[in-house]
């Protein structure tokens, strides 16, 4: 995604095995879908790493240090895709988990909310 115009994932890295029967998705894509991919997107580096005997996955390398990886095993190439997308997509933040919800000692003035409509 495009922060303030400039796209924070620098590099994609999409690691497979070429024997392994969890990656056939993965090869599929690198084959079909990957050319494309890196053809609409000309900010991305795209590198490929062949890790034997590993699962495949994806890694994503943002401009923040930040690093995002998907586990792509048994995957069909369409699903990579979606995958890959979803790390172009994303600004590369950590997640922050809520604790709690507000919870404020004045009550509101306007009075509690409710779905019915009272007039």
């Amino acid at each position: 995604m495009a922060l303030r115009g400039v796209w924070q994932l620098k590099k994609l890295v999409v690691s497979y095995c070429n024997w392994g029967g969890s990656s056939r998705g993965i090869r599929a894509f690198m084959e079909s879908e990957l050319p494309a991919f890196k053809e609409k997107n000309p900010q991305l580096e795209v590198v490929t790493e062949l890790n034997r005997g590993q699962h495949p996955f994806l890694k994503g390398l943002y401009k923040n240090k930040n690093e995002r990886v998907v586990c792509v095993k048994n995957l069909n190439q369409d699903e990579v895709l979606e995958a890959a997308t979803k790390l172009r997509n994303s600004l590369g933040r950590k997640v922050v988990k809520l604790k709690t919800r507000h919870v404020t000692k004045q009550p509101s003035v306007q009075g509690t909310w409710s779905t019915a409509l009272k007039l």
